[in-house]
């Protein structure tokens, strides 16, 4: 079993976990699981399988502490996205300090560092537990996030998603709609009889480019900015010469904390209704996807506790930030678990070019180490 952690990340980024979700025959999370669940057990940390779909596992491992103190949770995710435009993808290459191949940002250099973290905390006597969650399915529906949290909870949480070594304590969340408009097909000739669904879209989304303009005009959230909000996909009509009957918008909204996916769904429905004054006009409007923004107290114990670790480690306090991207904090945050997020500095997700900074994840280990001996003594 690999004893480094170049030596443990290039193994994890040997074994393809392309997430099936998104990638027709993705190799999914079945090796690289068995592959931690193994390497901890050669550890002497107790660890198994939580199957939430055939063939997408996760791994949940405890540390057991002696009793009386607090509990700490480090996540990280198996999954990684496609593999195209790679020519070697799961051929890991160190060159500058740097290791590239896919999943080496998102983020198995994350995952390497939680595993040495368990391993230097196994005989430390701590009291309080330390468990590890690395989930499936994070790239597509948190499948994997979703089930383990019916198994495990924790006084608080850190999340391993790569940070540039600073302490994210905010990230945005997201919601996806799906809206028709209905038409009247007709012969191209006869506008007498025909009704335009494509047109009757175009309103709306002029009314959606306003709205997107009135949300930059919002008091900003101090680490995220503002929401926004894009048009994704469209399609429509059925052939030159008629009338379109139907056309479809799926749109995105990128939401800040505290706003809900109800409210969202309300200020669209509201945008139709004004529109729905004209007797010719008719559309429907369906939330499909809610993934609810995060955000945690910058004063809470897990990420006071951070802070001085990593000011310890790194020699000066890391800045407290905020992402724009969703991850699977949220799903830990609204499960009432307090959650930081922290990670290594690295670049390249979901591209062509990956790459980790290894010292940076050794850093990491060493904040996740100090973190928990505080945290869990």
């Amino acid at each position: 079993m690999p004893d480094a952690l170049t030596d443990l990340l290039a193994a994890l980024v040997r074994l393809d976990s392309t997430n099936p979700a998104l990638v027709p025959g993705g190799a999914g999370e079945g090796a690289i699981a068995q592959f931690v669940a193994a390497w901890l057990t050669a550890q002497g940390i107790a660890a198994d399988l939580d199957e939430t779909a055939p063939g997408r596992p996760s791994v949940i491992a405890r540390v057991g502490g002696t009793g009386g103190g607090r509990s700490l949770l480090l996540n990280a995710h198996l999954d990684t996205v496609g593999t195209e435009g790679m020519a070697r993808p799961f051929e890991p290459e160190v060159r500058g300090g740097r290791m590239s191949g896919r999943g080496a940002y998102d983020m198995k250099g994350g995952l390497a560092a939680c595993l040495l973290a368990l391993r230097d905390v196994r005989d430390a006597g701590l009291r309080g537990d330390v468990i590890l969650t690395a989930v499936a399915d994070e790239e597509h529906a948190s499948l994997g996030m979703q089930s383990v949290l019916k198994r495990v909870t924790a006084d608080a949480a850190i999340v391993t998603e790569p940070t540039e070594l600073q302490v994210c304590v905010a990230h945005k969340g997201f919601t996806w709609h799906e809206i028709t408009t209905h038409g009247r097909a007709a012969h191209g000739s006869r506008p007498d009889l025909g009704a335009d669904a494509i047109a009757h879209m175009g309103r709306v989304l002029g009314r959606l480019e306003a709205f997107g303009q009135d949300l930059v005009a919002r008091p900003p959230h101090p680490l995220l900015g503002h929401g926004s909000l894009h048009a994704s996909l469209i399609s429509g009509g059925q052939e030159l010469s008629s009338y379109p009957e139907r056309c479809t918008l799926h749109l995105e909204r990128r939401t800040l904390p505290g706003e809900t996916a109800e409210e969202v769904a309300a200020e669209i429905e509201a945008l139709l209704a004004e529109l729905g004054t004209d007797p010719e006009f008719y559309a429907e409007h369906r939330l499909t996807l809610a993934r609810d923004p995060f955000g945690v107290d910058p004063g809470a114990p897990v990420v006071q506790t951070l802070l001085r670790a990593a000011a310890g480690v790194l020699g000066e306090a890391p800045a407290l930030i905020g992402q724009t991207f969703w991850m699977d904090s949220a799903f830990l945050a609204a499960a009432g678990i307090p959650t930081a997020v922290f990670g290594p500095c690295s670049a390249g997700a979901h591209a062509a070019e990956e790459w980790v900074d290894l010292a940076s994840a050794e850093q990491c280990r060493a904040v996740l180490t100090a973190t928990i001996r505080d945290f869990c003594a």
